[in-house]
């Protein structure tokens, strides 16, 4: 960037903007989530087409899961050494 453009470039930025709340729209998008903990996630296209919905994934998920947390090494404590 040119010393000329960064010069325009800052000159558009205000030390303040001032939103007008009153004209703002619900997001369309969040009444779908259950609570806040809810993350987005995007799948690659050839996970997608195994895992249609939500619940899929998450039944996936917690198998994967269980099957981690059984398999587990315990950990020795730091006193047994």
């Amino acid at each position: 960037m040119s010393a000329k453009n960064a010069k325009t470039a800052k000159d558009d930025l205000r030390p303040e903007y001032r939103f007008d709340y009153s004209k703002s729209k619900p997001n369309r998008f969040a009444p779908g989530s259950k609570s806040d903990l809810t993350v987005a996630v995007v799948l690659d296209p050839d996970v997608a087409a195994v895992f249609t919905d939500s619940q899929a994934v998450n039944e996936a998920l917690r198998t994967v899961t269980r099957v981690m947390r059984q398999n587990a090494v315990p950990r020795r404590s730091r006193r047994a050494r």
